[in-house]
């Protein structure tokens, strides 16, 4: 089996077009069937291979997406370790370089760990990022260590809110 890039479309609310999609990586073992994101992700952060993965991922879906409508935006979610990595800039630039997506077609998502390791550079490498014309998006918001001091440390486009904590938060749930 393989790793795969698939798309989920993003659609405005108003009028129920698509606006975007977000890219997200999919494993098919031959024998295990599906295994979850949330199972190979962590191992592949834990074996220090994340980053040549995102790096593929992010390339291929950039070039996907220089063929969609120009209106039609990417999103893709990163790892925090490729967030603190010193090749995220590059990587970038020479994804949208390489695809010829323009910068302000691509949402970066990360999550809030992206601030918990001590010692990590993400403020000033989402800075950078930003500062290229990407946009950012602080995605699961509202789980784990959520702080509303989180949303100052870096200028994001969006926030998406977890939906446990909509749903918690709807029930009445005083945490929420």
């Amino acid at each position: 089996g393989q790793i795969s890039v698939a798309y989920h479309s993003i659609v405005n609310a108003r009028d129920q077009a698509i606006v975007g999609h977000e890219a997200l990586l999919r494993w098919e073992h031959p024998t295990r069937g599906f295994i979850s994101p949330a199972i190979f992700v962590p191992i592949a952060e834990e074996a220090g291979l994340i980053n040549q993965i995102g790096d593929w991922a992010l390339h291929s879906a950039c070039a996907e997406a220089a063929n969609w409508p120009a209106h039609i935006r990417l999103s893709v979610n990163l790892s925090s370790f490729q967030v603190e990595g010193n090749g995220l800039l590059a990587s970038v630039v020479h994804a949208l370089a390489a695809s010829g997506l323009s910068a302000d077609r691509l949402e970066l998502e990360v999550t809030e760990s992206v601030f918990l390791r001590q010692g990590n550079n993400g403020d000033e490498a989402l800075e950078r990022l930003r500062s290229i014309g990407v946009s950012l998006a602080l995605d699961d918001f509202g789980t784990g260590y959520s702080s509303l001091g989180y949303l100052r440390r870096a200028a994001f486009s969006t926030i998406k809110v977890d939906r446990s904590f909509v749903k918690s938060a709807a029930k009445g749930s005083q945490d929420s």
